[in-house]
């Protein structure tokens, strides 16, 4: 029996789509939301999500998680572009990222985002710039690096002790933001933002970065008056590499988070300020599979390579930070995998002029040959978002699937638009 996504076969997603082909279980990213809604916006009050559109962002996705109830966190101008074109309701949208330019923060003041997170001091005064030009007040959050090493890859931690994300939690830098940020009056610093990393299991990582947090609050209390009203407690939870693996469940993360976060603010006589988070890969990456077609496999002395017909362009995550997967034969998904020499290594890899271009690495899969499709799962974050046109290889399509039927929110790409702007 063919493997099914959604409700719908994969085998005929790819005759009638084409390969490399993202297909997004949408009933899967509903049910996140919804327990989102319950495990915490409904159970912690004064509470707010955003969803982190970097882990994957389209103008459905953006109506998808609108409707869903939930705000979204960009970082970029074709991020808020993409949001706002979809009609996403401004004052539900963050505007975050390190090296924001002019252009992203007058857009952003001027469509009326919710919060600005200031990652560096001058953004203070560009924001002030054109909220005093739109006639406005802009909310913002001042992003601080708590000094947590969390149990992540170290290109995905965020919150150690010198990350180029925010403001260090100890020397004058905060302080001074905080004083710039108070005394300019189209800006209203409403609180403070922190992140520990990515693909986080263990939920002592934010707990240790929300104490950390605490303590600068009360510190900042008793040096400035400042109060904090509002804390983005960040994302960063893990999402698992196989679905017969258990998914991690929200409530392990916020629930030992809002505890902590109620007990130290009673502890410091300090008011519970609004929390936020802002899950991304969470909400998205175990709903989404990529389909490819097996180009060829070649057998060497101890290694068999199954290349197919897609590779870093399309997910570049392993080439980055070694990312895991697993895959399946889709007409036999749950056929052993085969052992080949009785300790032959079985990688599958991409069509890209690079020795790095590979998905899995030590695969465990049924026997394949050439024209076989494969899906990996756990591919709905950081690919689609992620993909280049490495080597000139074209973007593949996007598909959602939900209770048997599919529908393409992003075309494939076709030679004629890789040569769009490519002028002689």
């Amino acid at each position: 029996m063919n493997l099914t996504w959604g409700g719908v076969d994969c085998l005929e997603l790819a005759e009638n789509f084409g390969t490399p082909l993202y297909v997004y279980d949408t009933g899967i990213i509903k049910s996140r939301c919804r327990e989102i809604r319950e495990s915490f916006i409904d159970r912690w009050p004064n509470t707010r999500a955003r969803y982190a559109s970097k882990a994957f962002l389209t103008r459905s996705m953006a109506r998808l998680i609108e409707r869903e109830g939930l705000g979204l966190d960009v970082v970029s101008l074709g991020e808020l572009h993409t949001a706002l074109s979809a009609n996403f309701p401004p004052e539900r949208i963050e505007m975050n990222g390190n090296a924001k330019s002019h252009e992203e923060i007058a857009l952003a003041v001027n469509s009326g985002v919710g919060r600005i997170i200031i990652d560096h001091p001058d953004e203070l005064r560009t924001i002030n710039h054109y909220a005093q030009k739109a006639g406005r007040v802009q909310k913002v959050l001042l992003r601080v690096a708590p000094g947590v090493d969390a149990h992540t890859h170290s290109s995905i931690a965020t919150g150690q002790t010198g990350s180029k994300f925010g403001f260090p939690a100890e020397g004058p830098m905060l302080l001074d933001a905080i004083r710039e940020g108070e005394s300019l009056p189209n800006v209203d610093v409403r609180g403070l933002h922190f992140h520990v990393g990515s693909q986080i299991f263990d939920p002592s990582d934010h707990v240790t970065g929300l104490q950390k947090t605490i303590d600068l609050m009360r510190d900042l209390k008793h040096e400035t008056g400042f109060i904090t009203h509002e804390l983005n407690l960040g994302g960063g939870f893990g999402a698992v590499i196989n679905p017969a693996m258990k998914p991690v469940a929200l409530a392990d993360f916020t629930d030992p988070m809002m505890q902590t976060l109620h007990a130290k603010c009673a502890e410091y006589g300090l008011e519970i300020p609004r929390a936020i988070i802002e899950p991304g890969r969470w909400v998205v990456s175990e709903a989404g599979i990529t389909l490819y077609t097996v180009e060829n496999i070649k057998e060497l002395p101890g290694v068999t390579y199954i290349a197919v017909n897609g590779g870093m362009a399309d997910n570049p995550r392993y080439a980055l930070y070694q990312a895991e997967y697993h895959a399946v034969k889709v007409t036999d998904p749950d056929a052993p995998a085969y052992d080949r020499d009785g300790g032959t290594h079985v990688s599958v890899v991409g069509k890209c002029c690079e020795s790095g271009d590979i998905l899995i690495e030590d695969a465990k899969i049924a026997y394949l040959e050439a024209g076989d499709v494969i899906a990996l799962y756990n591919t709905g974050a950081y690919t689609f978002s992620m993909s280049s046109r490495y080597n000139r290889l074209l973007r593949p399509a996007v598909v959602f699937v939900e209770d048997g039927k599919a529908n393409v929110v992003i075309e494939r790409e076709t030679l004629e638009d890789m040569l769009r702007g490519d002028l002689l």
